[in-house]
């Protein structure tokens, strides 16, 4: 059982769980506005310096969870297929292509913005976006999506599958009271980037 898993992490796929995966014959596809558009094999992929951040998703459904958060900078990705100055925003989608989100340029190019593949150096399942999903840390989870398979660059900014039901397009998030999973307390958070939760 995974670090998530033994956290009582909550679950939830749109669009259904979509079962195991086989990660060696994972590939992502970048395109859009960009010099070299590619289709990164797991072998291409873990090429890339791994970085590890310390950071928490956070959900628009009130939960939030912290941990060490293993994968690939989104920027080493988006310097390596030479992103051209016109491009904006970043859209990923997930497996299926049922679910997609865009994330503003310079959100893309953060420290913490991350391909990441690993939590407390497991590697994700597929119950948490495995093999590899995008980890925004600065942004409400729903920006964060599952087992990424593509990626664009675009010009204009594109609305995505929460954010047509009514979720807002900025993601921005807001303060309020959260479960920290870590703990398995309520306790309330500022706005934007969830560090650290005050005392109560």
């Amino acid at each position: 059982m995974s670090k998530l898993s033994e956290m009582n992490t909550p679950i939830f796929w749109v669009e259904g769980h979509p079962g195991d995966f086989d990660k060696e014959k994972w590939k992502i596809e970048v395109s859009g506005l960009v010099e070299r558009p590619k289709n990164y094999s797991w072998e291409e992929l873990m090429a890339f310096q791994k970085v590890t951040v310390e950071a928490r998703l956070t959900s628009v459904t009130r939960w939030s969870v912290r941990g060490r958060w293993g994968g690939i900078c989104l920027a080493d990705i988006l310097r390596d297929v030479g992103a051209l100055p016109d491009g904006k925003f970043v859209r990923v989608w997930s497996c299926g292509l049922v679910y997609d989100t865009s994330i503003p340029w310079d959100i893309a190019m953060k420290e913490k913005t991350l391909l990441a593949y690993e939590f407390d150096e497991e590697p994700l399942g597929e119950d948490y976006g495995g093999p590899i999903r995008l980890f925004v840390p600065y942004l409400w989870g729903y920006k964060s999506a599952k087992s990424v398979v593509k990626i664009e660059i675009t010009e204009k900014y594109i609305t995505g599958y929460w954010e047509k039901r009514g979720y807002t397009d900025s993601a921005k998030i807001l303060p309020g009271r959260v479960l920290d999973v870590n703990t398995g307390k309520v306790r309330p958070i500022p706005g934007g980037e969830v560090i650290k939760f005050e005392d109560q």
